[in-house]
């Protein structure tokens, strides 16, 4: 646990993360561990404990975790290049992530920051939806209550200014009536919606975890439509 206060990333871990981009190797990172922990791994923790404090009056199932080994809210910097054609070690960007619900918390509902030498952006829902989820969310579309809820939610969510995102598939999936009313949500294999940039002067002010609650308030409703959805995945 954090025994420090959060009031923002600072500078020096702004310019840890612009660095990275141009050094992204362990011959340049290693020797600057300590700087890593000291610049974005503390205030990281700080971050998670006063805005997961914060994020339970809105949801109050709320999930976060302090454990720096990638098992918690903080997501780990070195990347999985097992299979990938880029062998860069390390994430261009810090990854934070507060989950609702019993599964993987990469696998459920959740409020998302990333932090990079630009600055930040959010995002609120699922980047992906595994087979159950996938299977209740479109029960959950084509449902009359349900699928005029998420209309609901996504218009709120549209209307202060986010875009959302999760669109994959170019046709209605088999099975399904292509003229249903919300026939276009069909063809989402995940759902979230995403903020603008914020920019890195932000990221190192005060308001930082004011401007973030702000963010994952107005996105909410994305969250509270894909919990209950999720609820009937799990029964």
């Amino acid at each position: 646990m954090s025994t420090t206060t959060f009031t923002n990333f600072p500078q020096e871990g702004i310019q840890f993360m612009h660095n990275l981009v141009q050094n992204n190797d362990r011959e340049w990172f290693n020797p600057r561990k300590e700087l890593y922990k000291t610049h974005i791994v503390e205030p990281a923790i700080a971050f998670i404990e006063a805005m997961g404090n914060r994020l339970q009056h809105l949801s109050p199932n709320i999930q976060y975790d302090t454990h720096t080994n990638g098992s918690g809210s903080l997501m780990r910097i070195y990347r999985d290049t097992r299979f990938s054609k880029d062998k860069t070690p390390y994430k261009e960007y810090v990854g934070i992530i507060f989950w609702e619900g019993s599964g993987k918390k990469t696998e459920c509902p959740g409020f998302h920051l990333g932090i990079s030498g630009r600055g930040a952006g959010i995002h609120v829902g699922m980047h992906g939806f595994p087979k159950p989820m996938l299977a209740a969310y479109r029960q959950a579309v084509v449902d009359d209550a349900l699928g005029a809820e998420l209309v609901a939610a996504v218009t709120a969510v549209q209307q202060a200014g986010y875009t959302i995102g999760g669109e994959h598939y170019k046709r209605v999936p088999r099975g399904f009536d292509a003229d249903h009313p919300h026939a276009d949500w069909l063809r989402y294999a995940a759902l979230f919606a995403s903020s603008g940039g914020i920019p890195a002067s932000v990221v190192t002010s005060d308001s930082f975890l004011d401007v973030c609650f702000d963010h994952f308030e107005k996105m909410a409703p994305i969250q509270r439509w894909l919990v209950k959805v999720a609820q009937t995945a799990e029964k």
